[in-house]
């Protein structure tokens, strides 16, 4: 079975909180935790619980990494989609609120495992290293994507009384790299394994938590680090798909050659499968029966035409990435008729038969190598070794079907590696994020109604006011 399942019935009991719902930081009862933390297998369960999380996190991470952007608009302009699109959320917005609340879930479960572990006799709980570097990597990715959403976080690595909880203050950014994110994944690269098999499939390896550690650095612009950690992930046997669609072929294995680090999903086994199919397909009757895909359909997550502007005729990344129409059963091409109902494009990177709506076997790829080798070659002309990046650039390329580049110099390689990743990253929830990195944000976002200060979301208005406390909990500027 590829996906790992949430004990969500046992490991709720973990993450209890007072009646106003805080931030998930407050204190659990010892009499349960002394009978949840026993074997080996309690500990594999608690970790399984902090997976669970993230597959109700990472339904909405296109909000933040492709809607934000120039690559994707929400054309029929409805609700949350269109706020996030046009830069007019409000800091009450359930996006908002779900959000912190689930990483900070996932934080506390990781917390209070790595409490318990301590102690634990190893002769008892075989596994005890794996299960403090699989706790480790996923509070680093839960503080990874806080810090990238919403900037200065509070920094949580223990229980909390809840005096204690609201009284924690939002920390730097660099303080929350420098002693969570970054510690915890060093950790982990060091004790988890290459690989795994059967049943524990789908967990975080050595070589997921170098990625996102390569990942940070370059959000950091350590480029020297990144080059260093990068280059490592390139000798662990990946490789790139021989067939870019494969990526996208449902009915084959997720876990290939390219595979790095997904949030799972599994189709039929009652709600752990994603929703990203049925979100992301247009209401067009036809389609949507041709496609053989259940329940109601959302009209969200549109390719913008700058988009379908960037692909070579002959890249063959083009025609799943967006497209105005599919493919019927004779070979015949169904253009997707002009209407106010439903949007006119759409992706088919997560388009397969689904017979219940919202139970798709679509994973979201958090990290895979081509993302490694194009963060890799950004990161050796980074650091003037322009001749040596443009190999890892042009296997990207050449996989495409596209003519790789010769003779770039150092700026007009920066500018090749940025168009690479939009075309080859496309609806992965990536492009926001490299725009903000790269301090182009802005300078690109601002004729679509960005403002300077909307390189970070607002902290949730419910969180400001159970803290009650400008001093040691502001909002970020521009939402009050």
């Amino acid at each position: 079975m590829k996906k790992i399942i949430a004990l969500v019935a046992v490991l709720s009991m973990l993450t209890t909180s007072c009646t106003k719902d805080f931030i998930e930081i407050l204190p659990v009862d010892t009499i349960t935790l002394d009978l949840l933390y026993k074997s080996d297998k309690d500990y594999q369960d608690a970790v399984i619980g902090i997976y669970g999380i993230y597959q109700d996190q990472y339904q909405n991470m296109y909000y933040f990494g492709d809607i934000r952007g120039d690559d994707v608009w929400d054309e029929l302009v409805k609700g949350t989609p269109g706020a996030v699109d046009n830069f007019t959320l409000s800091n009450d917005d359930g996006l908002l609120i779900s959000t912190w609340r689930n990483y900070y879930k996932a934080i506390t479960r990781a917390n209070t495992l790595l409490e318990r572990i301590k102690e634990a006799d190893v002769a008892v709980v075989k596994n005890k290293d794996r299960h403090i570097a699989e706790a480790e990597f996923l509070r680093a990715l839960a503080y990874f994507d806080l810090v990238r959403i919403f900037g200065d976080v509070p920094l949580v690595t223990k229980t909390l009384s809840i005096d204690e909880a609201y009284k924690t203050p939002r920390e730097k950014v660099d303080k929350i790299y420098d002693e969570i994110i970054i510690k915890d994944l060093l950790d982990a690269e060091a004790k988890l394994p290459a690989s795994y098999s059967g049943a524990d499939l789908g967990r975080a390896t050595k070589g997921a938590a170098k990625a996102l550690l390569g990942k940070v650095y370059m959000t950091r612009k350590d480029f020297t680090k990144a080059e260093a950690k990068l280059q490592e992930v390139t000798t662990m046997g990946y490789n790139l798909l021989a067939n870019w669609a494969d990526l996208w072929d449902y009915t084959k294995n997720e876990r290939h050659s390219e595979y790095i680090y997904d949030i799972e999903y599994e189709q039929g086994l009652g709600g752990e499968g994603s929703v990203f199919t049925n979100r992301f397909t247009p209401k067009v009757t036809s389609m949507i029966a041709f496609y053989g895909i259940a329940g109601s359909v959302d009209d969200q997550n549109t390719p913008h035409q700058v988009l379908f502007d960037l692909f070579d005729a002959k890249d063959k990344r083009k025609d799943i990435t967006a497209t105005r129409g599919y493919t019927d059963a004779t070979g015949k091409f169904i253009p997707i008729l002009i209407s106010s109902n439903n949007m006119s494009a759409y992706t088919r990177k997560y388009i397969v038969k689904i017979p219940t709506a919202n139970d798709s076997p679509a994973n979201w790829k958090v990290i895979r190598y081509a993302d490694v080798l194009l963060m890799y070659s950004e990161a050796l002309n980074e650091n003037g070794k322009t001749s040596a990046a443009l190999p890892f650039l042009n296997q990207i390329r050449t996989r495409a079907g596209v003519t790789p580049y010769a003779a770039l110099s150092q700026a007009e390689m920066r500018d090749k590696i940025a168009l690479e990743r939009r075309m080859e990253l496309a609806f992965e929830g990536h492009r926001w994020f490299d725009l903000v990195r790269t301090g182009q944000a802005f300078p690109v976002m601002q004729k679509y109604g960005m403002k300077a200060h909307n390189t970070l979301w607002p902290i949730p208005l419910a969180q400001i006011q159970l803290v009650n406390d400008r001093a040691i909990f502001p909002q970020n500027p521009g939402y009050d």
